[in-house]
Protein backbone atom coordinates (compact mmCIF):
# COMPACT_ATOMS: atom_id res chain seq x y z
CA UNK A 1 0.00 0.00 0.00
CA UNK A 2 1.28 3.53 -0.97
CA UNK A 3 2.02 5.89 2.04
CA UNK A 4 -0.66 8.63 1.26
CA UNK A 5 1.96 11.37 2.42
CA UNK A 6 4.29 10.61 -0.04
CA UNK A 7 1.88 10.82 -2.48
CA UNK A 8 1.53 14.52 -2.61
CA UNK A 9 3.23 16.09 -5.79
CA UNK A 10 3.52 20.19 -6.70
CA UNK A 11 0.36 21.58 -8.37
CA UNK A 12 -1.04 25.12 -9.00
CA UNK A 13 -1.90 26.59 -5.49
CA UNK A 14 -4.59 29.33 -5.18
CA UNK A 15 -2.58 32.47 -3.21
CA UNK A 16 -4.37 35.34 -2.22
CA UNK A 17 -1.28 38.30 -2.60
CA UNK A 18 -2.84 40.75 -4.20
CA UNK A 19 -2.06 39.86 -8.05
CA UNK A 20 -4.15 38.30 -10.02
CA UNK A 21 -4.13 34.40 -10.89
CA UNK A 22 -3.20 35.54 -14.93
CA UNK A 23 -1.06 37.79 -13.75
CA UNK A 24 0.79 35.37 -12.01
CA UNK A 25 0.93 32.79 -14.29
CA UNK A 26 2.49 35.03 -16.66
CA UNK A 27 4.97 36.00 -14.07
CA UNK A 28 5.75 32.27 -13.91
CA UNK A 29 6.32 32.10 -17.03
CA UNK A 30 8.75 34.82 -16.71
CA UNK A 31 10.46 33.61 -14.21
CA UNK A 32 10.70 29.73 -15.26
CA UNK A 33 12.56 31.57 -18.32
CA UNK A 34 14.76 33.42 -16.14
CA UNK A 35 15.60 29.94 -13.89
CA UNK A 36 16.19 28.38 -17.54
CA UNK A 37 18.63 30.67 -18.98
CA UNK A 38 20.41 30.90 -15.44
CA UNK A 39 20.78 27.22 -14.91
CA UNK A 40 21.90 26.90 -18.76
CA UNK A 41 24.16 29.42 -17.98
CA UNK A 42 25.46 28.03 -14.65
CA UNK A 43 26.24 24.54 -16.32
CA UNK A 44 28.46 26.73 -19.05
CA UNK A 45 29.96 28.36 -16.33
CA UNK A 46 31.48 25.63 -14.46
CA UNK A 47 32.19 23.31 -17.51
CA UNK A 48 34.56 26.39 -18.64
CA UNK A 49 35.66 26.84 -15.05
CA UNK A 50 36.63 23.01 -15.17
CA UNK A 51 38.40 23.03 -18.73
CA UNK A 52 39.93 26.68 -19.53
CA UNK A 53 43.14 26.34 -20.04
CA UNK A 54 46.15 29.17 -20.84
CA UNK A 55 47.83 32.30 -19.71
CA UNK A 56 44.16 33.57 -18.18
CA UNK A 57 43.34 29.75 -16.22
CA UNK A 58 43.85 30.91 -13.12
CA UNK A 59 42.23 34.45 -13.52
CA UNK A 60 39.24 32.96 -15.46
CA UNK A 61 39.22 30.12 -13.03
CA UNK A 62 38.89 31.98 -9.95
CA UNK A 63 36.03 34.21 -11.84
CA UNK A 64 33.93 31.74 -12.77
CA UNK A 65 33.72 30.01 -9.78
CA UNK A 66 32.72 33.38 -7.95
CA UNK A 67 29.93 33.75 -10.83
CA UNK A 68 28.44 29.42 -10.95
CA UNK A 69 28.34 29.68 -7.25
CA UNK A 70 26.43 32.58 -7.26
CA UNK A 71 23.99 31.79 -9.83
CA UNK A 72 23.47 28.40 -8.03
CA UNK A 73 21.43 30.22 -4.91
CA UNK A 74 20.15 32.89 -8.11
CA UNK A 75 18.68 29.27 -9.41
CA UNK A 76 17.41 28.16 -6.17
CA UNK A 77 15.89 31.61 -5.32
CA UNK A 78 13.97 31.90 -8.34
CA UNK A 79 12.55 28.33 -8.86
CA UNK A 80 11.29 28.95 -4.64
CA UNK A 81 10.10 32.80 -5.80
CA UNK A 82 7.91 30.68 -8.55
CA UNK A 83 6.49 28.62 -6.00
CA UNK A 84 5.80 31.33 -3.83
CA UNK A 85 3.41 33.05 -6.12
CA UNK A 86 1.80 29.63 -6.91
CA UNK A 87 2.83 27.41 -9.54
CA UNK A 88 5.09 24.44 -10.11
CA UNK A 89 8.88 25.34 -10.86
CA UNK A 90 10.49 23.54 -14.20
CA UNK A 91 12.47 20.92 -13.42
CA UNK A 92 14.31 19.16 -15.86
CA UNK A 93 16.71 20.52 -18.78
CA UNK A 94 14.35 18.92 -20.98
CA UNK A 95 11.78 22.09 -19.91
CA UNK A 96 14.46 24.53 -19.29
CA UNK A 97 15.47 24.13 -23.25
CA UNK A 98 12.51 24.85 -24.46
CA UNK A 99 11.94 28.31 -22.83
CA UNK A 100 15.62 29.24 -22.66
CA UNK A 101 17.73 31.64 -24.72
CA UNK A 102 21.16 30.51 -23.70
CA UNK A 103 22.71 27.75 -25.56
CA UNK A 104 24.44 24.98 -24.04
CA UNK A 105 28.21 24.19 -25.38
CA UNK A 106 28.88 20.82 -26.29
CA UNK A 107 32.51 21.25 -27.68
CA UNK A 108 35.46 22.60 -26.46
CA UNK A 109 36.20 26.21 -27.29
CA UNK A 110 39.18 28.42 -26.61
CA UNK A 111 39.40 30.53 -23.69
CA UNK A 112 38.55 33.63 -26.28
CA UNK A 113 35.70 32.12 -27.29
CA UNK A 114 34.59 30.64 -23.54
CA UNK A 115 34.81 34.24 -22.61
CA UNK A 116 32.78 35.65 -25.17
CA UNK A 117 29.85 32.93 -24.69
CA UNK A 118 29.75 33.98 -20.60
CA UNK A 119 29.30 37.76 -22.02
CA UNK A 120 27.12 36.68 -24.16
CA UNK A 121 24.74 34.43 -21.50
CA UNK A 122 24.82 37.20 -19.40
CA UNK A 123 23.43 39.89 -21.64
CA UNK A 124 20.95 37.03 -22.54
CA UNK A 125 19.82 36.79 -19.17
CA UNK A 126 20.23 40.80 -18.85
CA UNK A 127 17.70 41.38 -21.65
CA UNK A 128 15.44 39.13 -20.82
CA UNK A 129 15.18 40.03 -17.29
CA UNK A 130 14.22 43.61 -18.14
CA UNK A 131 11.01 42.34 -19.59
CA UNK A 132 10.01 40.28 -16.72
CA UNK A 133 10.08 43.46 -14.27
CA UNK A 134 8.64 45.60 -16.40
CA UNK A 135 5.86 42.65 -16.50
CA UNK A 136 5.84 42.46 -12.54
CA UNK A 137 5.92 46.36 -11.92
CA UNK A 138 2.72 46.32 -14.48
CA UNK A 139 0.93 43.88 -12.17
CA UNK A 140 2.44 45.35 -8.71
CA UNK A 141 4.17 42.23 -7.66
CA UNK A 142 7.13 44.31 -5.96
CA UNK A 143 9.25 41.08 -4.47
CA UNK A 144 8.98 39.71 -8.05
CA UNK A 145 10.75 43.43 -9.87
CA UNK A 146 12.88 43.46 -6.80
CA UNK A 147 13.96 39.53 -6.77
CA UNK A 148 14.84 40.24 -10.97
CA UNK A 149 16.41 44.05 -10.69
CA UNK A 150 19.04 42.29 -8.39
CA UNK A 151 19.98 39.71 -10.98
CA UNK A 152 20.16 42.01 -13.76
CA UNK A 153 22.66 44.14 -12.00
CA UNK A 154 24.56 40.81 -10.98
CA UNK A 155 24.54 39.54 -14.91
CA UNK A 156 25.90 43.08 -16.20
CA UNK A 157 28.01 43.22 -13.17
CA UNK A 158 29.45 39.42 -14.25
CA UNK A 159 29.66 40.66 -18.35
CA UNK A 160 31.31 43.51 -17.47
CA UNK A 161 33.97 41.60 -15.42
CA UNK A 162 34.47 38.90 -18.41
CA UNK A 163 34.72 41.49 -21.28
CA UNK A 164 37.43 43.27 -19.03
CA UNK A 165 39.38 39.85 -19.61
CA UNK A 166 38.73 40.13 -23.63
CA UNK A 167 39.90 43.97 -23.82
Amino acid sequence: MKDPILQSKPEEVETHSGVAREDRRDLAGYLSEALADTYLLYVKTQGFHWNVVGPLFYSLHKLTEEQYEDMAEAIDTLAERIRAIGFPAPSSFHQFKLVASVEEETGMPTAEQMIQQLVDGNEICSRKLRKAVSEADRVGDVKTADLLTERIGQHEENAWMLRALLA
